[in-house]
Protein backbone atom coordinates (compact mmCIF):
# COMPACT_ATOMS: atom_id res chain seq x y z
CA UNK A 1 0.00 0.00 0.00
CA UNK A 2 1.48 3.32 -0.93
CA UNK A 3 2.60 5.42 2.28
CA UNK A 4 0.48 8.53 1.81
CA UNK A 5 -2.05 6.02 1.32
CA UNK A 6 -1.20 4.05 4.84
CA UNK A 7 -0.83 7.96 6.65
CA UNK A 8 -4.96 8.31 5.35
CA UNK A 9 -5.60 4.97 6.77
CA UNK A 10 -6.22 5.91 10.43
CA UNK A 11 -7.98 9.26 8.98
CA UNK A 12 -10.76 7.54 7.09
CA UNK A 13 -11.07 4.75 9.22
CA UNK A 14 -12.20 7.55 11.93
CA UNK A 15 -14.51 9.11 9.91
CA UNK A 16 -16.09 5.90 8.73
CA UNK A 17 -16.48 5.05 12.33
CA UNK A 18 -17.61 8.35 13.40
CA UNK A 19 -20.28 7.78 10.25
CA UNK A 20 -21.44 4.32 11.83
CA UNK A 21 -21.72 5.63 15.44
CA UNK A 22 -23.98 8.39 14.11
CA UNK A 23 -26.68 5.58 13.07
CA UNK A 24 -29.37 5.95 15.64
CA UNK A 25 -30.30 2.50 16.59
CA UNK A 26 -33.24 3.77 18.72
CA UNK A 27 -34.87 6.10 15.86
CA UNK A 28 -34.26 2.81 12.95
CA UNK A 29 -35.95 0.47 15.65
CA UNK A 30 -38.95 3.03 16.16
CA UNK A 31 -39.19 3.33 12.37
CA UNK A 32 -39.40 -0.13 11.41
CA UNK A 33 -41.54 -1.27 14.30
CA UNK A 34 -43.67 1.93 13.80
CA UNK A 35 -42.90 3.14 17.16
CA UNK A 36 -42.98 7.14 18.01
CA UNK A 37 -39.91 8.78 17.30
CA UNK A 38 -38.06 8.10 20.65
CA UNK A 39 -36.03 11.52 20.35
CA UNK A 40 -39.14 13.49 20.85
CA UNK A 41 -41.26 10.78 22.94
CA UNK A 42 -40.99 9.54 26.56
CA UNK A 43 -37.90 10.61 27.96
CA UNK A 44 -36.63 12.05 24.69
CA UNK A 45 -33.24 10.37 24.79
CA UNK A 46 -33.12 7.69 22.06
CA UNK A 47 -31.41 4.99 23.44
CA UNK A 48 -32.77 1.14 24.52
CA UNK A 49 -34.10 2.54 28.00
CA UNK A 50 -36.56 4.81 26.24
CA UNK A 51 -37.28 2.40 23.64
CA UNK A 52 -38.42 0.08 26.45
CA UNK A 53 -40.64 2.58 27.33
CA UNK A 54 -42.29 2.93 23.74
CA UNK A 55 -41.85 -0.49 22.33
CA UNK A 56 -41.43 -3.20 25.16
CA UNK A 57 -38.45 -5.42 25.29
CA UNK A 58 -38.30 -6.60 21.99
CA UNK A 59 -37.54 -3.35 20.65
CA UNK A 60 -35.16 -2.50 23.17
CA UNK A 61 -32.93 -5.54 22.76
CA UNK A 62 -32.69 -4.53 19.42
CA UNK A 63 -31.79 -0.97 20.26
CA UNK A 64 -29.38 -2.20 22.70
CA UNK A 65 -27.90 -4.79 20.18
CA UNK A 66 -27.47 -1.67 17.93
CA UNK A 67 -25.76 0.46 20.26
CA UNK A 68 -23.31 -2.18 21.06
CA UNK A 69 -22.42 -3.27 17.74
CA UNK A 70 -21.69 0.35 15.96
CA UNK A 71 -18.79 0.28 18.91
CA UNK A 72 -17.64 -3.18 18.34
CA UNK A 73 -17.61 -3.37 14.77
CA UNK A 74 -15.44 -0.27 13.48
CA UNK A 75 -12.49 -0.94 16.19
CA UNK A 76 -12.90 -4.90 15.31
CA UNK A 77 -12.45 -3.63 11.52
CA UNK A 78 -9.82 -1.33 12.55
CA UNK A 79 -7.99 -3.91 14.05
CA UNK A 80 -7.85 -6.40 11.13
CA UNK A 81 -6.29 -3.79 8.81
CA UNK A 82 -3.54 -2.89 11.73
CA UNK A 83 -4.07 -0.10 12.97
CA UNK A 84 -3.26 0.84 16.90
CA UNK A 85 -1.88 3.10 19.19
CA UNK A 86 -3.13 6.35 18.85
CA UNK A 87 -4.69 5.81 15.63
CA UNK A 88 -6.59 2.79 17.17
CA UNK A 89 -7.72 4.95 20.45
CA UNK A 90 -9.11 7.56 17.72
CA UNK A 91 -11.50 5.03 15.90
CA UNK A 92 -12.49 4.07 19.26
CA UNK A 93 -13.34 7.04 20.13
CA UNK A 94 -15.21 8.03 17.03
CA UNK A 95 -18.48 5.86 17.07
CA UNK A 96 -18.87 7.06 20.63
CA UNK A 97 -18.43 10.61 19.38
CA UNK A 98 -21.10 9.41 16.40
CA UNK A 99 -23.95 8.43 19.03
CA UNK A 100 -23.65 11.63 20.97
CA UNK A 101 -22.95 14.08 18.51
CA UNK A 102 -24.93 12.35 15.19
CA UNK A 103 -23.36 13.54 11.71
CA UNK A 104 -26.96 13.02 10.38
CA UNK A 105 -28.73 15.13 12.59
CA UNK A 106 -26.23 17.88 12.75
CA UNK A 107 -24.62 16.74 16.40
CA UNK A 108 -28.06 16.83 17.70
CA UNK A 109 -30.60 14.48 19.53
CA UNK A 110 -27.86 11.71 20.76
CA UNK A 111 -27.64 9.22 23.20
CA UNK A 112 -25.87 9.08 26.01
CA UNK A 113 -23.12 6.53 25.25
CA UNK A 114 -23.44 3.94 27.53
CA UNK A 115 -24.28 0.75 25.04
CA UNK A 116 -21.86 1.97 22.15
CA UNK A 117 -19.01 2.98 24.71
CA UNK A 118 -19.76 -0.91 26.15
CA UNK A 119 -19.16 -2.62 22.86
CA UNK A 120 -15.80 0.16 21.88
CA UNK A 121 -14.52 -1.72 24.53
CA UNK A 122 -15.49 -5.18 24.41
CA UNK A 123 -14.00 -4.92 21.13
CA UNK A 124 -10.66 -3.95 21.74
CA UNK A 125 -10.27 -4.43 25.74
CA UNK A 126 -12.74 -6.85 27.03
CA UNK A 127 -11.29 -7.02 30.35
CA UNK A 128 -11.96 -3.49 30.94
CA UNK A 129 -15.42 -4.29 29.72
CA UNK A 130 -16.14 -6.47 32.13
CA UNK A 131 -15.02 -3.99 34.74
CA UNK A 132 -16.71 -1.52 33.60
CA UNK A 133 -20.53 -4.23 33.65
CA UNK A 134 -18.92 -5.67 37.11
CA UNK A 135 -19.54 -1.57 38.31
CA UNK A 136 -22.39 -0.78 37.09
CA UNK A 137 -24.39 -4.62 38.46
CA UNK A 138 -22.85 -3.56 41.72
CA UNK A 139 -23.83 -0.08 41.92
CA UNK A 140 -27.02 -0.68 40.22
CA UNK A 141 -27.83 -3.86 42.92
CA UNK A 142 -27.33 -1.59 45.90
CA UNK A 143 -29.23 1.45 44.75
CA UNK A 144 -31.99 0.56 42.43
CA UNK A 145 -30.34 3.32 40.09
CA UNK A 146 -29.25 2.22 36.76
CA UNK A 147 -28.13 5.84 35.80
CA UNK A 148 -26.53 5.74 39.04
CA UNK A 149 -24.40 2.97 37.81
CA UNK A 150 -23.85 4.07 34.70
CA UNK A 151 -22.17 7.14 36.15
CA UNK A 152 -19.79 4.98 38.45
CA UNK A 153 -19.14 2.60 35.36
CA UNK A 154 -18.29 5.67 33.98
CA UNK A 155 -15.96 7.28 37.10
CA UNK A 156 -14.28 3.67 36.75
CA UNK A 157 -13.34 3.84 33.22
CA UNK A 158 -10.07 5.73 33.91
CA UNK A 159 -9.14 3.81 36.72
CA UNK A 160 -9.95 0.43 35.16
CA UNK A 161 -7.64 1.58 32.38
CA UNK A 162 -4.83 2.42 34.67
CA UNK A 163 -5.41 -0.99 35.96
CA UNK A 164 -5.42 -3.39 32.88
CA UNK A 165 -4.40 -1.31 29.90
CA UNK A 166 -2.42 1.55 30.95
CA UNK A 167 -1.26 2.95 27.20
CA UNK A 168 -1.37 6.53 26.77
CA UNK A 169 -4.16 6.31 23.61
CA UNK A 170 -6.44 3.89 25.73
CA UNK A 171 -6.40 6.70 29.12
CA UNK A 172 -7.18 9.72 26.62
CA UNK A 173 -10.09 8.04 24.77
CA UNK A 174 -11.07 6.54 28.16
CA UNK A 175 -10.92 9.82 30.21
CA UNK A 176 -12.60 11.77 26.82
CA UNK A 177 -15.62 9.10 27.54
CA UNK A 178 -16.10 9.30 31.21
CA UNK A 179 -16.48 12.76 31.22
CA UNK A 180 -18.85 12.86 28.29
CA UNK A 181 -20.79 10.18 29.91
CA UNK A 182 -20.69 11.89 33.05
CA UNK A 183 -21.58 15.22 31.13
CA UNK A 184 -24.58 13.72 28.90
CA UNK A 185 -25.95 12.18 32.14
CA UNK A 186 -26.45 15.70 33.94
CA UNK A 187 -30.42 15.48 33.93
CA UNK A 188 -29.85 11.83 35.82
CA UNK A 189 -28.16 13.59 38.16
CA UNK A 190 -29.90 16.50 39.08
CA UNK A 191 -32.77 14.29 39.23
CA UNK A 192 -30.90 12.06 42.17
CA UNK A 193 -30.21 15.02 43.66
CA UNK A 194 -33.61 15.75 44.34
CA UNK A 195 -35.17 11.90 45.01
CA UNK A 196 -36.84 12.10 42.07
CA UNK A 197 -34.87 9.73 39.82
CA UNK A 198 -36.87 6.05 38.82
CA UNK A 199 -35.44 3.39 40.24
CA UNK A 200 -35.10 0.23 38.90
CA UNK A 201 -38.22 -2.26 38.25
CA UNK A 202 -40.26 1.01 38.96
CA UNK A 203 -40.08 3.67 36.34
CA UNK A 204 -36.68 2.77 34.22
CA UNK A 205 -34.53 6.29 33.17
CA UNK A 206 -31.17 5.09 32.47
CA UNK A 207 -28.67 6.05 29.86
Amino acid sequence: MPEAATGLLPLVAFLVAYAIGSLTSAVVVARLLGLPDPRHAGSGNPGATNILRLGGKGAAALTLAGDVLKGTGPVVAAMAVGLGGWGLAAVALAPFLGHLFPLYSAGRDGGKGVATGLGVYLAFAPMIAAGLVATWLVVAALTRYSSLGALAAAASLPLWTLALRPEPGLLVTGLLMALLLVWRHEGNIRRLARGEEGRIGRKPDAG
